[in-house]
């Protein structure tokens, strides 16, 4: 059973406070499974990771959540920013999690594609 998008997303604002980056939900999803982006800002651009394709699981209901780099690091924040916007014309229920940290960590496990 996956957890449910809102817990992950507290967890996640957790996780990246303790190892002393500043995190954010600039936009709150569905509570229960919106899907999650998490966009990274350095002080060299920004980077944004969404949910990974039914694809890069094993089992047709994973328990745990992957992530795919969707704009890689060092692009402008700009960027991020209008893939989020394009996501939010295609599902309303997301969440968006920005995080400032000065080495660009996103606290997220990656698919491997």
């Amino acid at each position: 059973m996956r957890l449910k998008s809102a817990i992950f997303v507290s967890a996640l604002l957790r996780r990246a406070s303790v190892e002393g980056a500043f995190a954010v939900v600039e936009r709150r999803g569905a509570e229960e499974a919106g899907a999650i982006f998490v966009k990274v800002v350095t002080s060299d651009g920004a980077a944004l990771y969404g949910p990974a394709p039914q694809t890069a699981f094993d089992e047709a209901y994973p328990a745990d959540r992957k992530f795919v780099e969707l704009v890689p690091p060092g692009r402008p924040e700009a960027e991020a920013d209008a893939r989020i916007a394009r996501e939010l014309k295609f599902d309303p229920d997301i969440f968006v999690v920005a995080i400032e940290d000065r080495a660009g960590r996103h606290f997220l496990d990656l698919a491997a594609l």
